[in-house]
């Protein structure tokens, strides 16, 4: 177990979450009921840990790993997970450009208020009452 997060840069709670989750196929245990990873059990780690990395859920992931296990026929269903994954994160590159241009202008109109007068307009407890 170690050796297998030493190599793969993964903790050992990782490893064990992600085996206990189904994602590792072809782990095996040796007598003593520990798990036992070969290069097949590694790829599959670092496959599971690299879908994981784009935000898929553990239940994506599962379905996942099933439909590789069931061979060539399931390419088709597999691309539709992964272009439904590549279009979730399409919507969180906008929504994060969509922050980050409303930090650029807050941050903006900090700078121009540092440097000039100290009335704190930037304070929504400062500014004019409205009335209907």
């Amino acid at each position: 177990m170690k050796e297998a997060a030493t190599q793969l840069n993964l903790t050992e709670h990782t490893i064990r979450y992600y085996t206990d989750q189904g994602l590792v196929p072809s782990v095996q245990r040796d007598q003593n009921n520990r798990r036992l990873f070969d290069q097949s059990a590694l790829n599959w780690l670092q496959g599971c840990h690299n879908l994981r990395l784009t935000g898929m859920s553990i239940e994506n992931v599962k379905h996942y790993v099933d439909l590789c296990l069931q061979g060539a026929s399931t390419i088709p269903e597999r691309y539709q997970l992964i272009e439904e994954q590549y279009q979730n994160a399409q919507q969180q590159l906008k929504d994060v450009q969509t922050r980050i241009k409303y930090l650029k202008h807050k941050k903006q109109l900090y700078e121009d208020e540092l440097k000039n007068a100290q009335t704190d307009v930037m304070n929504p407890d400062t500014w004019p009452v409205k009335t209907k």
